[in-house]
């Protein structure tokens, strides 16, 4: 996921963008656990997805300071 289609989603959309992202590392993390991962850096991937929607969600809310 590009920064720049991010930026284009409001901040409810983020938001449940955050939450799946959220639950999608979970169950990577569960996955990584039982040794039923395929891909071990999908992992990374969505923590840099992550990372960029709390950056950007945090960008507008100090703009709206």
């Amino acid at each position: 996921m590009k920064a720049n289609d991010i930026r284009k989603k409001t901040n409810e959309e983020l938001a449940v963008e955050l939450n799946e992202l959220k639950s999608e590392l979970f169950k990577l993390r569960f996955q990584y656990a039982t040794n039923q991962l395929e891909n071990p850096l999908k992992m990374k991937s969505v923590k840099k997805d992550i990372a960029r929607v709390k950056t950007i969600l945090r960008e507008r809310e100090i703009k709206e300071i």
